[in-house]
């Protein structure tokens, strides 16, 4: 059979990975998002991903010819972008050659988490920390992320930032955090917030088994309604005259000081 011809900017698959990278109501809408980058479709694939079709930039099925076979092994489908067309329907300034669309994984119910931490996201709003909480979260052992008034998980910055761990925790989107956390406190977990004026530092708090750790916002931290509902408030002790830390950095600290109490 003889080689597709490669695809221009105005072919309808083009189109369609245009607004799944930019639009998150097309993602919500097909139910599907982009992953970018060898790595991140190399690591979905041994996950067991089972991709649409692989989009591949000029030169990148040469380049990525051990990724291309695989692909082909699993049954992937592939085609050939002309060149130029990254640079159109991309969001980065040097866009990934190698672009996968997937399924978006069904979402958990927060009355059937497993037991364990819990991340719970409350208006976090940067792609990249919301990313690398995931990642972090992965790597502690978190058993769901809950995400709620903030960037869409499956935001292409987000998919990169957590270099595929979104693919690895079961994750809940919700409207109400504050009855999210309700839910979770009826089944025995203990909610934990952070703020720099707690009096208590998070070495010192139980921070093993069912905990449900609460972030805020970058710019406003937690909603009031969201502070009411936590057990307790920690706090990361800093030296110098930083006030707070960046909050993907503060997450990451609590949750693998969570994983740490949880194995000793």
């Amino acid at each position: 059979m003889p080689a597709q011809a490669p695809l221009s900017h105005k072919h309808h698959d083009a189109i369609r990975l245009r607004a799944l990278l930019r639009d998150a109501s097309a993602r919500r809408e097909e139910c599907a998002f982009v992953l970018e980058g060898p790595r991140v479709v190399a690591d979905a694939l041994a996950r067991g991903v089972e991709f649409e079709a692989v989009y591949l930039g000029p030169g990148a099925r040469q380049s990525f010819a051990s990724l291309v076979s695989r692909l082909d092994a699993a049954g992937v489908p592939t085609r050939d972008l002309k060149e130029g067309v990254l640079e159109k329907i991309g969001t980065t300034r040097t866009p990934q050659p190698v672009l996968g669309v997937a399924p978006t994984p069904p979402m958990v119910a927060v009355d059937a988490i497993a037991p364990g931490l819990v991340v719970v996201c409350a208006g976090v709003a940067d792609p990249g920390n919301l990313g690398t909480i995931i990642r972090s979260a992965e790597g502690a052992g978190a058993t769901a992320i809950i995400v709620a008034d903030g960037v869409d998980p499956w935001n292409p910055k987000v998919v990169r930032g957590s270099a595929g761990a979104v693919l690895g925790v079961p994750l809940a989107v919700v409207d109400d955090i504050a009855g999210a956390l309700s839910v979770l406190r009826g089944r025995g977990w203990r909610a934990v917030g952070t703020d720099a004026e707690a009096t208590e530092s998070y070495t010192a708090v139980e921070l093993g088994g069912s905990i449900a750790l609460v972030l805020g916002s970058e710019a406003h931290g937690l909603p009031d309604a969201v502070a009411a509902v936590l057990d307790v408030v920690v706090q990361i002790a800093m030296a110098g005259e930083i006030e707070s830390l960046n909050v993907a950095v503060a997450a990451s600290i609590l949750m693998f000081e969570s994983a740490r109490q949880s194995r000793t």
